[in-house]
């Protein structure tokens, strides 16, 4: 029997103000994610995908349509009830890091599982050894590349177990280089630990390992094979 998605996204819509104008970004886009499935969203800047992702994890909510994750409909949720869904259930890389900085790569880390009222430094720690990171810990981020920033952080997106992981352009603001040794490490990671993750990507390298590519383009999703970007 075929399993039930994961995330259903139903005739989502979502605009903007500027002003007193509105900009309609997405014009109900509808799409499947399955468990364990990695999926490229690509598109030019300023398409939406960012929105996208911001939608499911429940930073904003639409303006029409539905999104149900594993059944649930969280936009039906209350932004507080919204926020303690994200906290539990979904791990969101960016591409700046976000890294607090008045805390070490360990407390970093830790942050998430005491948000969720865990406390697992053995877990933490053994993340941080998985990706040579370990005798760092109590560093902190401005004393780390860039490369190890964004390795930090995606531990910190996995690290209270989500069921689904959100990667916002996690190479942009490193070289292509490093860049690609995040990704072959973020994708081991995710697939050893069977994670549904949605990647934003305008990098034809950096999508080829998802399963497949969504495009998004003049407000619309649509499948697209991986040779083309």
């Amino acid at each position: 029997m075929k399993k039930s998605p994961i995330i259903t996204l139903n005739q989502v819509s979502k605009s903007y103000l500027e002003g007193n104008i509105s900009h309609l970004v997405l014009d109900s886009i509808s799409a499947e994610f399955q468990e364990g499935e990695c999926v490229a969203l690509l598109g030019r800047s300023g398409s939406g995908k960012s929105t996208v992702l911001n939608l499911i994890s429940g930073i904003d909510k639409p303006d029409n349509g539905s999104i149900m994750i594993q059944g649930k409909d969280i936009t039906g949720l209350s932004e507080v009830d919204r926020t303690l869904f994200r906290r539990s259930h979904i791990g969101f890389i960016y591409q700046f890091f976000n890294l607090i900085p008045t805390l070490t790569v360990l407390e970093n880390i830790m942050l998430p599982l005491e948000l969720n009222k865990q406390r697992n430094e053995p877990l933490a720690r053994s993340l941080l050894d998985e990706v040579g990171l370990l005798e760092r810990r109590d560093e902190y981020p401005d004393r780390l590349s860039g490369g190890e920033q964004q390795r930090v952080a995606i531990i910190r997106a996995l690290v209270h177990d989500p069921l689904i992981v959100l990667a916002d352009e996690p190479t942009g603001n490193i070289d292509q280089e490093t860049g690609n040794q995040v990704i072959e490490m973020l994708e081991k990671l995710v697939r050893k630990r069977n994670k549904t993750m949605i990647i934003v990507t305008h990098s034809q390298e950096i999508a080829s390992f998802a399963d497949r590519h969504l495009l998004l383009e003049n407000g619309v999703l649509k499948p697209q094979s991986k040779a083309v970007v």
